[in-house]
C-alpha cells in the first residue's frame, strides 16, 4: 500500500473510505444499513470515535473523523470493518428473500480466496484511504464531495434528503448518526 494512505497522525482528522469487496450494493436494504449505522453510533459511544461527516452509499462508507485518546483510528476502523462484516453477512446468510443472497456470499468467499486472512468470506476492502485533512480548502473539499455523492449517484435531488448523510446536520437539522460540525477555525 502507498504510504500516502497511512494514519500518521494519531490526532489528526481524516477522511476516510472504506469499500464492499468488488462494490458490491449491500447497502440498498434497510437491515444491512442499520448494522453500519447501529455500529457507527456504537464506536462513537465506546471507542471514542468523532465523526464529522459521514455518508453511506450502496457499496460504501465515507467519513471524516478521529479518534479520542481511547483508541487510534485504524483500530476502531478495524474492529468496526470486522464486527460489521461479521454481522452483515450472518444477516445475508439468514435473509428469507434470495434475491440476490447466493451471488453476495459467491462474490464475498471468491474474495476470501484470495486473501490469506481470511477464513471464508471478505466482506470489506482492506484498505481505508485515510486522507489527514489540513486546511480549510481541504475540509470543504472533502465535505462538499460526501455530501454531494448521493446527489451525483442520482439517489436524491438535494444532499440534505439523503438519510443516510450529515448533509441534513450541516443544513441545520438532526441526522441519523450525531455529528460534531467543522468550524472554519478548527484548522
Amino acid at each position: 500500500m502507498s504510504r500516502r494512505y497511512k494514519f500518521k497522525n494519531p490526532q489528526g482528522v481524516y477522511f476516510i473510505t472504506f469499500a464492499t469487496v468488488e462494490w458490491v450494493d449491500v447497502f440498498i436494504r434497510k437491515e444491512y444499513r442499520e448494522i453500519v449505522i447501529d455500529s457507527l453510533k456504537h464506536c462513537q459511544e465506546n471507542k471514542g470515535l468523532e465523526i464529522f461527516a459521514w455518508c453511506l452509499m450502496t457499496n460504501h462508507i465515507h467519513l471524516i473523523a478521529k479518534a479520542s485518546q481511547k483508541q487510534t483510528l485504524p483500530d476502531i476502523l478495524r474492529d468496526f470493518k470486522g464486527f460489521t462484516a461479521k454481522q452483515i453477512l450472518k444477516a445475508i446468510k439468514e435473509n428469507p428473500r434470495k434475491t440476490r443472497k447466493s451471488s453476495m456470499l459467491e462474490q464475498f468467499e471468491k474474495a476470501g480466496l484470495k486473501t490469506s486472512n481470511v477464513k471464508k468470506y471478505q466482506f470489506w476492502q482492506h484498505d481505508n484511504h485515510p486522507i489527514e485533512l489540513w486546511s480549510n480548502h481541504i475540509i470543504d473539499q472533502k465535505l462538499n464531495y460526501i455530501h454531494q455523492n448521493p446527489v451525483k449517484a442520482n439517489l436524491t435531488a438535494h444532499a440534505e434528503d439523503y438519510p443516510f448523510s450529515s448533509a441534513i446536520d450541516y443544513a441545520g437539522g438532526i441526522g441519523e448518526l450525531s455529528v460534531t460540525l467543522i468550524a472554519k477555525n478548527d484548522f
